[in-house]
């Protein structure tokens, strides 16, 4: 079993732990209490039946008084969402402290935008071109995901995508026995092979 440990960051009131609620649980509360400190919850989650990852999701409360935690628990980490509220400006504005913030404790993490709130179109500060831009200029994987945790709205496909990218990245497929394997490893662990196949999901 492969196991990532994803990191959620964003501004306080985003809706991280309302997005993790809706992927983990398939719930949703109007109500949800904030985030004191750090939150954790645990998926397992198969791409297309072809490989089982264990992803280890960590929230983070967006106040202030938390943020001087968030650089300890980036530690490990193999990917982040960092979110942004499709109505609030300066929540979008302090997507890139976060990316500085993961950056300088954490090599190699994959990074990607998510926008929430989508359900609120009328409320809406922030187009998705805006976001684009934002997420080619601090070279974020792939193009930003506008999600809603209230109606479903594109949250599976958030963590899926992120997922994916992590197994594309760090690991690689043996030809001779079907495994995989760490990309940093010359040799299979399993059979002892070498091996330039990437993993495919």
């Amino acid at each position: 079993m492969l196991k990532w440990k994803i990191v959620l960051a964003g501004a306080k009131d985003v809706g991280k732990s309302s997005l993790i609620a809706r992927f983990c649980d398939n719930i949703f509360n109007d109500e949800m209490m904030d985030t004191i400190g750090v939150a954790f919850k645990r998926k397992k989650i198969s791409p297309e039946g072809k490989i089982s990852i264990d992803l280890n999701i960590w929230d983070f409360g967006g106040e202030e008084r938390y943020r001087s935690l968030f650089p300890s628990y980036v530690n490990g980490a193999a990917g982040a969402l960092i979110l942004y509220d499709i109505t609030d400006e300066k929540s979008f504005e302090d997507v890139q402290n976060w990316v500085k913030i993961i950056d300088e404790n954490q090599e190699g993490v994959v990074k990607m935008i998510i926008g929430t709130k989508a359900d609120l179109e009328d409320q809406r500060e922030i187009s998705i071109e805006l976001a684009k831009e934002k997420s080619e200029t601090f070279d974020l994987t792939g193009d930003p995901i506008e999600t809603s945790a209230k109606t479903g709205k594109n949250v599976e496909e958030a963590f899926l995508r992120l997922a994916e990218e992590i197994t594309k990245r760090k690991l690689q497929l043996c030809g001779a026995c079907g495994e995989v394997y760490d990309k940093k490893l010359k040799f299979c662990r399993h059979c002892g092979e070498k091996s330039e196949m990437e993993v495919v999901l």
